[in-house]
């Protein structure tokens, strides 16, 4: 879908101002998508018990510039910038955005679910090691059939 060069990507957690529903979800990601579409921009977005964790990719501006909307969002706060970098490509080249409630039964049943899944986002594991997120979402991504 986008062309294959050095990419940028960002990893970020906050929390929801206020609990989203299933139906406030999918509002949020069909806006999510047709607006990273317009930025070059793929990634996947996890919610768990009122917290984000998304990893956005692309171009560094426009990445840059949508995490730093974000990070002004009132419907976010407490957002932390995990991890940020470069690849020699897309991880998520085919996901305009793609997403997981991990809340819900349907990431129960993808294969490889394990307890683990149960720690909350914000666990110090998490963010002491943002390496492990990025290896969270990428095995989302490889058991989702993406």
């Amino acid at each position: 879908m986008f062309m294959k060069s050095k990419i940028y990507y960002l990893i970020y957690l906050s929390t929801a101002a206020a609990q989203f529903s299933k139906d406030d979800l999918l509002k949020l990601l069909a806006g999510s998508r047709q607006k990273n579409i317009k930025l070059g921009i793929t990634g996947m977005l996890l919610y768990k018990d009122g917290v984000f964790q998304q990893i956005l990719e692309g171009p560094e501006d426009a990445v840059k510039s949508l995490f730093a909307t974000i990070a002004s969002d009132q419907r976010h706060r407490g957002v932390i910038k995990l991890l940020e970098g470069y690849e020699a490509e897309r991880q998520f080249p085919d996901w305009s955005m793609g997403f997981c409630d991990l809340n819900s039964a349907e990431a129960a049943a993808v294969a490889g679910y394990t307890p683990f899944l149960n720690t909350p986002l914000t666990d110090k594991q998490f963010v002491s090691n943002p390496g492990v997120i990025l290896q969270l979402m990428l095995a989302f991504k490889k058991n989702v059939g993406a």
